[in-house]
């Protein structure tokens, strides 16, 4: 018999405010001293009262939008009730009943073509803290930086089918995100978490199996492979009775490969979520919605479009520029600095993402001052600076952002040269120390002159206009 995979995720976001969702606290935990960003109201002190931050409110909606998503112009906070050591107040204050956005929509491209997968709803809450297992204490440490850290949750609905589904889907809410600029989206980092729920059932019937909650799954390479395994472990179950599928919380562990049981799942009864007494519910008034509405930026496939009809980028070229908002803003910046797109899309595509890709750098890292790539571009592209050189100032780009690239050209001897005399004498010491590029020339063996030139090249330090090298070589040569 065929199965088919049927996956939902609740992706667990941290948003890129500078505060927590209730109070003022430094929201930054990644990096920070344990307990370093703390306050009685985030760490669940009696009798402290939360006051909501309104730019989390705004990134919960920016981010509705973003995923198309109706707005909850009344949108409230629910009490999540648990006990866990790293949940000071023994509840998580979340979103329940009116949670900020729902019945969304995001569209996804695979190897099978476009899919589009619902959003059953965006809601906002606070994170927990870490727990810091010490193994050679036998100690559990809690670390509270993290707890109150305003996050969304993007629930989708059952939808997705595949792990590479997943990763597309993963990709795209990245990407929209990022563009919002309302979160990081890394991984690495925490502040993109995945859990998946996922059971199977046979082709063609509408009935959902016994499923189960993977968790503690840090990268998406982890989330396919943890897809992977569960699949297969729920079909041997079904087809040849290895275990009894049970409804459950399970934990993965991407060095074994295997996913181990943690509890049984809970239900929303469990929780008993109930409205929490000490916020206020949020009213988004139509000024307060339109603001929002109006600072959405461009989508990535709108621009991809204009970059092709306003820029006459290539297909390829305004693919590789909308991969990340960073690139995108650097090479309009820099172009409107150089005046030339082309240029500007290909200095971006094969220098600066080589740069980015060396230092092992996300996209979204780029930071350069875009203005003065812009500035090199123009001084390479007029003949003041060799490509070769321009390609070591824009390494000391990325190390000084305040570097002016004229400047810095002047104080390397990486101007050219109009220096003809100077340029002839090295011409003629080049020739007369390769006798054999020159007999091989002048017997017809055109690409001959090239060895030369590429000593000459050396000798001057690329500071010379390669026309005027070249052509001096070849007046030199027909004597």
């Amino acid at each position: 018999m065929r199965y088919e995979t049927v996956i939902g995720l609740e992706v667990h976001v941290e948003l890129a405010t500078n505060s927590k969702i209730f109070c003022s606290c430094s929201a930054k935990s990644y990096g920070a001293e344990p307990n370093e960003h703390v306050c009685p109201a985030c760490s669940g002190m009696p009798g402290m009262l939360p006051v909501v931050t309104k730019r989390v409110v705004d990134f919960g909606m920016k981010a509705g939008l973003m995923l198309n998503c109706d707005i909850n112009r009344t949108t409230t906070f629910d009490k999540k009730s648990y006990y866990y050591p790293d949940l000071p107040a023994a509840y998580q204050t979340t979103q329940w009943f009116a949670p900020v956005a729902v019945n969304g929509l995001v569209e996804i491209e695979t190897s099978k073509g476009k899919k589009n997968i619902r959003i059953k709803q965006i809601h906002m809450e606070e994170d927990a803290g870490k727990l810091v297992h010490d193994i050679r204490e036998d100690t559990t440490h809690v670390d509270f930086n993290r707890t109150s850290v305003p996050l969304i949750e993007i629930v989708s609905q059952p939808d997705l089918s595949s792990a590479e589904e997943v990763e597309a889907y993963l990709e795209r809410l990245k990407n929209l995100l990022r563009y919002a600029k309302v979160a990081e989206c890394e991984m690495a980092h925490g502040t993109m978490r995945c859990d998946v729920n996922l059971s199977i059932r046979p082709e063609g019937t509408t009935e959902y199996g016994v499923r189960t909650e993977m968790k503690n799954m840090n990268s998406i390479e982890a989330i396919k492979r943890a897809i992977e395994y569960e699949t297969a472990r729920h079909i041997d179950a079904v087809e040849n009775g290895t275990e009894v599928l049970v409804q459950e919380t399970r934990r993965w562990d991407d060095i074994k490969g295997k996913s181990y049981a943690m509890r049984t799942k809970e239900t929303a009864g469990d929780y008993r979520y109930f409205p929490d007494p000490n916020v206020m519910p949020v009213v988004i008034d139509d000024e307060w919605f339109e603001t929002i509405k109006s600072s959405l930026p461009e989508f990535p496939e709108v621009k991809k479009a204009r970059y092709i009809e306003e820029f006459s980028l290539s297909e390829y070229d305004a693919e590789q520029l909308t991969k990340s908002i960073a690139l995108c803003e650097c090479f309009e910046t820099a172009n409107e600095v150089c005046g030339s797109a082309k240029d500007a899309a290909n200095w971006m595509i094969s220098e600066v993402m080589s740069i980015l890709n060396s230092r092992k750098m996300t996209y979204d890292m780029l930071s350069i001052n875009a203005k003065s790539l812009g500035e090199l571009i123009k001084l390479v592209s007029e003949g003041k600076v060799g490509r070769a050189n321009g390609k070591k100032i824009l390494a000391a780009m990325f190390d000084d952002a305040d570097l002016v690239p004229e400047k810095y050209a002047q104080e390397n001897g990486f101007i050219i040269s109009n220096d003809t005399g100077l340029i002839e004498k090295v011409a003629k010491e080049a020739i007369a120390a390769d006798p054999k590029a020159v007999s091989d020339y002048k017997s017809g063996k055109e690409k001959a002159i090239m060895s030369i030139f590429g000593k000459c090249m050396k000798e001057l330090k690329g500071n010379c206009d390669p026309q005027t090298l070249r052509q001096i070589l070849v007046d030199l040569l027909k004597d």
